[in-house]
C-alpha cells in the first residue's frame, strides 16, 4: 500500500486506514468477534492506521482495538478525547487531559498513545494557548507521542494548524464536502500537518447501497441524528439531506470507472486530493475492510471526472453544506 507521512510527527502510514467508530456503537451491533475479524482483514490488506475515540461505546472500541494490537508494533492507533464530558471550554484542562489519556492508555493497553486528538471541542478551545500548553505537557510526560484535533469547521482547522505542536487535523472530506480543499489542505501541507479525512463515504451514502426505501436501526445515528438531534448534523450524511444525497449519488454513478465500486470511487476521490495523508473509512465486516484497502492500488481519477464531481457538488450539495462548516 502507498505510504504517506505526517510531517510534524515523522510517522508514515498506509494511505487507507480504518475508522473504528462502528466497532464501539452507533452503527448497529458489531460483535467483538466480528470486530476482530474486520481489524485483521484490514491489517492483512495493508492498513497500518486505526482511528478510534474514548467515547465510541464508552471505551468499547478502544478496548477491542487494545486486545487486537498486542504484538503489532507496525500499527499506528489514533484516539480522541473530550466528548465524555459536558462540552464547555472550561473542561479542557491539563488535569482532565491526564485523566482522559490515562483511561485511553489503559483501554488500549499501551504506555504511550501514538496520537491523541481533541474530539470536536467547542470552537473557543482551538484558540486557547492554555489548551495547547497542556497538550505539549502530555507529550513531555510521555503520555502521548503527538497530538492533533478533530474539527467540524474549516476555521477550527486553520486555528489548530497555526500552532507549532499540532501534528494532525481530522476533518470531514468527501465528494459532498469540498470546502476543506480551498484553505485547509494547502495550509496543512505547507505546515507539515497531517490530514486525516473522515466520513469519506458520507455515512455510507457515497457507497451507493441506499435508496429511498432504506431504513436504519434505532441505535444507528443515521436514524436518530438525521437532523442533528444528538450531535452535529454534519456527522450524519455529511449534513446533506438524505433525498438530496441520493440524487447526487445517482448523478455521480455514471462517473465511476470500470473496475471500481461506487464506494471505491468515492475513496479514490479523497486520496487524489493534494495534502491528504490518510483516509479512514469504517468497516463492519472483513469484505468491506478489504474493499476499502484495495482503493490504494486503483489508478487516480482523471481531471475530467474530478471536474464532474465538483459540478454535482455545486449544483446539488453546496447550498446545503458549504457555508455551515
Amino acid at each position: 500500500m502507498e505510504k504517506r507521512t505526517f510531517g510534524r510527527m515523522e510517522r508514515t502510514v498506509g494511505v487507507v486506514g480504518l475508522g473504528a467508530w462502528q466497532l464501539g456503537a452507533d452503527w448497529g451491533d458489531v460483535s467483538e468477534a466480528d470486530a476482530h475479524e474486520t481489524l485483521q482483514a484490514a491489517v492483512d490488506a495493508g492498513v497500518t492506521f486505526i482511528d478510534t475515540a474514548d467515547v465510541y461505546g464508552d471505551g468499547r472500541s478502544e478496548q477491542i482495538i487494545g486486545s487486537f494490537i498486542k504484538d503489532k508494533p507496525q500499527l499506528t492507533v489514533a484516539t480522541k478525547m473530550g466528548r465524555r464530558m459536558a462540552q464547555e471550554p472550561g473542561n479542557y484542562t491539563l488535569d482532565n487531559f491526564r485523566a482522559w489519556t490515562d483511561r485511553s492508555r489503559a483501554n488500549l493497553g499501551v504506555e504511550t498513545l501514538d496520537l491523541v486528538q481533541l474530539h470536536c471541542p467547542p470552537t473557543p478551545v482551538f484558540s486557547s494557548g492554555e489548551v495547547y500548553d497542556a497538550l505539549d505537557t502530555l507529550v513531555a510526560e510521555k503520555r502521548v507521542k503527538a497530538y492533533g484535533v478533530s474539527v467540524e469547521k474549516v476555521d477550527e482547522a486553520l486555528a489548530a494548524i497555526a500552532r507549532p505542536g499540532t501534528a494532525s487535523v481530522q476533518i470531514i472530506l468527501n465528494a459532498f464536502r469540498l470546502k476543506p480543499l480551498e484553505r485547509v489542505l494547502p495550509a496543512a501541507a505547507e505546515a507539515g500537518v497531517g490530514i486525516i479525512a473522515r466520513v469519506p463515504l458520507a455515512s455510507g451514502l457515497l457507497s451507493g447501497r441506499y435508496d429511498e426505501h432504506t431504513t436504519f436501526a434505532a441505535d444507528d445515528h443515521r436514524n436518530y441524528n438525521r437532523h442533528g438531534e444528538a450531535f452535529d448534523v454534519g456527522e450524519t450524511f455529511s449534513g446533506v439531506d438524505f433525498a438530496t444525497g441520493l440524487e447526487a449519488v445517482k448523478r455521480l454513478r455514471p462517473l465511476v470507472p470500470e473496475g471500481f465500486t461506487m464506494a471505491q470511487f468515492a475513496l479514490r476521490w479523497v486520496l487524489d486530493q493534494a495534502g491528504v495523508t490518510v483516509v479512514i473509512p469504517g468497516a463492519r465486516n472483513p469484505g468491506q475492510a478489504q474493499g476499502n484497502a484495495a482503493v490504494a492500488g486503483l489508478p487516480p481519477l482523471s481531471d475530467e471526472v474530478k471536474a464532474a464531481v465538483r459540478e454535482v457538488y455545486d449544483q446539488l450539495v453546496r447550498p446545503q453544506v458549504h457555508d455551515k462548516w
